[in-house]
């Protein structure tokens, strides 16, 4: 919209939630209905019920977390010989694989459809040391990987052949198992079953992602960069998080840099606190991790949240405008349509009659100082009350304000000879450097969105 940024856009938007229904584990209802609610399903909007998960005795979440796990694992080796019996291939090195699955182990998912910017190959970019963390004695690590790439994309279909490759390689056989016809029943038994989820798309290329949304309503934790969903749902204490900023233009250096961060956090944060233990063979830490993700994360991404979302942002105000727009054969219509008629026909005639801005040249505002300036203007036709000033501070660039610190809207007053004067008082509570200018634009209260009638003068 021509006279406004980006910072100024008044579309909004709703972030993705998931049915909470189809993706929660029958253990973890059940458990939420004993402690939790047991109409949970109906009342997954009231977060004070999630918040009862905290006074959950520790060792019951971590029998949840570990029957879910084994859930998953009876599923995997049932599924893997299936696929064995109707590849008809070599079966040595199935076998080789299931036997060194270990429900017992840290078990990291992800699992998702596989295009290029979800890098999936990341976590291979040193073999070596991924190898050292696979198969520490103490803490040892597996990783599971399904999804599909579309039919055209060749470079989604190479990571996943190349994922196959490692995966027969004696190092990572069992650690790192990529399983195949990834449906709807391997996701779930995927989202309920594995430690952790694991993202890490290439930023800011991730519209949300509901796939970790569906994990957490299990007390998965979820390990990814800070895009999409988890921009928004990450807690320190619920998970681990990759930072938002990029830290190179390079993406090459940038995957590189990822890499070895999450090498960094698998080995020294996310292992030590899985496999650290008390004296009933419970993590606490783990636990608390799991709990805050319930408590604090869940409940803001159920579809009824999304829904309620749409509802309060959206459809209720929707209508309400309706009501009014088409209230008395449409009168509002008419009017606002005949209103921006006579801007448009009266908007070149607003004469500038004087300005008065402090000269920082001459004596530059100290901070607690107050800047004062006015704008008086001859409307000619037009009322002051359909005509709005406001003073936008920022950096210019060739004499236009190219980017906005902040935004002040300026009073209307009357003068003599029918001039309005427009004013403004700021306190000076920031330091710096500022531009600034006039930006005069047509105001109505049936215009909902300035933007949707972009008219705008700069002074």
């Amino acid at each position: 919209w021509e006279g406004y940024y980006p910072e100024e856009l008044h579309i909004k938007y709703v972030t993705n939630g998931v049915h909470f229904p189809t993706w929660v584990s029958r253990s973890a209802l059940e458990l939420y209905k004993e402690y939790l609610d047991p109409q949970i399903e109906e009342k997954q909007y009231v977060r004070a019920i999630w918040n009862k998960i905290q006074e959950v005795p520790d060792s019951e979440i971590w029998a949840l977390r570990q029957q879910l796990r084994q859930n998953l694992f009876v599923y995997l080796r049932h599924k893997m010989m299936n696929n064995l019996q109707n590849r008809q291939e070599s079966p040595k090195l199935t076998l080789e694989r299931i036997e060194k699955l270990n429900e017992n182990y840290l078990t990291i998912g992800f699992a998702r459809r596989f295009a290029t910017y979800k890098r999936a190959h990341l976590l291979f970019r040193n073999l070596k040391r991924l190898a050292s963390l696979v198969n520490n004695p103490e803490r040892p690590i597996q990783f599971l990987f399904a999804g599909k790439a579309h039919p055209s994309d060749k470079a989604g279909q190479d990571i996943i052949r190349r994922i196959v490759e490692i995966s027969q390689m004696p190092e990572f056989i069992g650690r790192i198992i990529f399983i195949e016809d990834y449906d709807m029943d391997l996701a779930k038994m995927l989202i309920q079953g594995v430690d952790v989820w694991l993202n890490n798309p290439t930023r800011p290329l991730e519209a949300s992602g509901t796939s970790g949304e569906k994990a957490i309503m299990n007390g998965v934790v979820n390990c990814s960069v800070l895009d999409g969903w988890w921009a928004e749902g990450y807690i320190q204490g619920a998970g681990w998080a990759l930072k938002e900023e990029r830290t190179y233009n390079n993406q090459d250096l940038q995957d590189e840099l990822d890499a070895e961060t999450l090498y960094h956090l698998f080995e020294n944060e996310i292992a030590s606190a899985f496999y650290q233990r008390n004296n009933e063979g419970i993590s606490e830490k783990w636990v608390s991790h799991v709990k805050n993700t319930i408590s604090g994360i869940a409940p803001q991404f159920t579809m009824r949240r999304q829904l309620d979302d749409y509802y309060d942002r959206f459809y209720t105000p929707m209508l309400e405008r309706r009501k009014v727009l088409f209230n008395n054969e449409c009168e509002a219509i008419r009017n606002l349509a005949n209103w921006k008629q006579k801007i448009l026909i009266s908007w070149e005639s607003i004469e500038v009659v004087s300005v008065e801005i402090p000269d920082s040249t001459v004596k530059p505002l100290l901070l607690n100082e107050t800047f004062k300036a006015s704008i008086v203007l001859n409307l000619h036709e037009l009322d002051s009350k359909e005509i709005g000033v406001e003073i936008v501070f920022g950096q210019k660039e060739f004499d236009v304000v190219k980017t906005i610190h902040f935004v002040e809207e300026m009073k209307a007053s009357e003068k003599h000879n029918g001039c309005i004067e427009y004013s403004c008082s700021i306190p000076v509570n920031r330091s710096g450097v500022y531009d600034y200018s006039f930006r005069i634009y047509p105001r109505n209260p049936l215009l909902k969105y300035r933007q949707d009638f972009p008219v705008i003068k700069w002074i």
